[in-house]
């Protein structure tokens, strides 16, 4: 019989279990109707306390489905105040769902009509059976692929061309030399945004699996913002040719949280509940990174998974708004941890969050193609690469030590657009391994050889 290498092994069990409980949260999770992701300010989510008991098993008896034993399900009180929430305050439930990692059951209810959002907030946040309430929140991308630095790139497979001279942001940001320290072999990258475009050539084989927490249709194909973002982090070049991810080694997680505000456009939104879903299924899937490049107002809930996320080991990259949109103190990076990337671009001098390239950045597009994107939605990813780097071949750090090692790389550089401040993946890769620099470890390798 043939034997499997232990690491081909590994990365198989890991993907099989790793889909196999993203499964069980699609079945718990369904999608909002369509009027709430149109007229969010009409809905509210409420948590209350789902101290789930595990039945007893029967001799014979089998699991299966949403009430198995082993899976995280809604307690027979957790659904009577559901219901009573309902009846006492003339709300209607639109979707609910057991939030394993915080031991809640979450509900979403649409308001009466007329009664002030406020109002019923206030209310609810003074009852007693009610764990926590707050608004639908609504987060947007940032991204602008119509502010390209050129025209779409169609290359189809019987004509691709190697597009490493067009990707000036892998230079500026010294991926190339640290490439070759390391490709982000074995670092499990959940990106949670629009789907991504699974067939194309540059993601062959970097996808572990994939979720959709809006309508359930699995239709990924189009999606384009989670695509540039894919591409940025993990496009291949196979054989040379396409475009080059940062961690072209790493594997994505693709959890569909956001959906497209317009067709073929970068632009998307996505919710509160949705983005629970998604954050519950990162941290089931056992991610070493979560991607968020998008932006919105402050979000217990969200907050609180990402809390926990942390706890156990993840690391969170956010997208800073830029300075002209005027927004602060925007999810996620208003919560501590979370490393916040701004595009050097349009960042103020004095920033305190990391920054990297954000104009016209080559990347990946749907059906195959390739384009020009702009935006913290970039630069986030590129700092999420950089993050793979560090974390390759199952080296550990602490989000404190991964912020200090990405703060101290970041130098001056000149680029075509002018003189800007960035992270630099060559340096702060050296500085994970405690080498003076890159070309230090190149020269002992080849000594060694």
């Amino acid at each position: 019989m043939m034997q499997l290498p232990t690491r081909t092994l590994t990365f198989a069990v890991l993907g099989l279990l790793a889909g196999c409980a993203l499964r069980q949260d699609a079945l718990r999770a369904p999608a909002l109707p369509a009027q709430a992701r149109a007229d969010p300010t009409r809905f509210v989510v409420i948590t209350v306390r789902n101290e789930f008991q595990q039945p007893l098993a029967t001799p014979g008896s089998t699991p299966r489905g949403y009430g198995g034993a082993g899976v995280y399900q809604v307690s027979t009180s957790a659904r009577a105040i559901a219901y009573s929430l309902e009846r006492d305050y003339k709300l209607r439930e639109v979707s609910a769902w057991p939030i394993e990692s915080l031991r809640v059951h979450c509900i979403v209810v649409r308001l009466p009509d007329l009664t002030p959002r406020s109002t019923v907030i206030a209310q609810l946040a003074r009852d007693s059976r009610v764990e926590s309430v707050q608004p639908l929140n609504e987060f947007t991308t940032d991204t602008d692929s119509n502010a390209s630095a050129g025209a779409d790139i169609p290359s189809p497979p019987s004509d691709r061309r190697p597009y490493l001279p067009l990707q000036h942001n892998l230079r500026e940001l010294g991926v190339l030399q640290a490439q070759k320290l390391s490709q982000g072999d074995a670092v499990r990258i959940a990106i949670i945004d629009t789907g991504v475009d699974y067939r194309h050539p540059d993601l062959n084989g970097r996808i572990l699996t994939q979720r959709d927490f809006v309508a359930g249709s699995g239709d990924f194909a189009d999606d384009r913002h989670g695509t540039e973002v894919a591409g940025v982090i993990a496009a291949t070049a196979e054989g040379g040719f396409g475009a080059l991810g940062v961690a072209p080694k790493s594997r994505l997680i693709v959890l569909k949280a956001c959906w497209p505000l317009r067709t073929d456009a970068a632009e998307a939104a996505c919710n509160s509940f949705t983005l629970a879903q998604a954050l519950q299924a990162a941290i089931t899937a056992h991610a070493d990174i979560v991607n968020l490049s998008l932006a919105g107002p402050p979000d217990p809930l969200l907050a609180r998974l990402i809390h926990y996320g942390m706890q156990h080991g993840i690391i969170y990259v956010g997208a800073v708004p830029p300075v002209h949109s005027g927004l602060t103190d925007t999810f996620p990076v208003d919560i501590p941890g979370v490393l916040g990337v701004q595009s050097a671009e349009d960042a103020a001098t004095s920033s305190q969050h990391l920054l990297a390239p954000g104009r016209g950045i080559l990347t990946l597009a749907p059906g195959g193609h390739y384009d020009f994107a702009s935006g913290s939605s970039l630069a986030t990813a590129e700092v999420t690469g950089i993050v793979a780097l560090l974390l390759a071949d199952g080296r550990r750090l602490p989000e404190a030590r991964v912020e200090q090692i990405l703060s101290r790389s970041s130098r001056q550089l000149t680029t075509p657009t002018g003189v800007l401040t960035s992270v630099d993946a060559c340096t702060a890769l050296a500085d994970a391994l405690s080498l003076a620099s890159c070309e230090v470890k190149r020269t002992r390798a080849a000594e060694r050889t």
